[in-house]
């Protein structure tokens, strides 16, 4: 954690972000990215699919929960193959 932290403060992570290399704060950083971007989508995807009948609001709250559970999976799978490719 002390390691995060550190990197934070001093500039390497945006160095690193921006070089692509892939690090536990990277992944974390990406991570956390691809969530918030799949609960937008997915709110929006809601709105758009049965606003009218449903509620607009309703649905935003339910794109917005349950989006991310498809694709959390598949950004970590995605990461760690990225990872494995790096070494090689």
């Amino acid at each position: 954690m002390q390691h995060i932290l550190l990197t934070l403060v001093t500039g390497d992570f945006l160095t690193n972000l921006a070089a692509g290399e892939l690090n536990i704060t990277t992944e974390f950083i990406w991570l956390i990215t691809g969530i918030v971007l799949s609960m937008i989508g997915g709110a929006i995807g809601g709105m758009l699919l049965a606003g009218k009948k449903i509620g607009y609001e309703f649905l935003a709250i339910l794109g917005g929960f349950f989006s991310p559970a498809g694709v959390i999976s598949a950004i970590i799978l995605g990461l760690v193959i990225l990872n494995f490719l790096t070494n090689y």
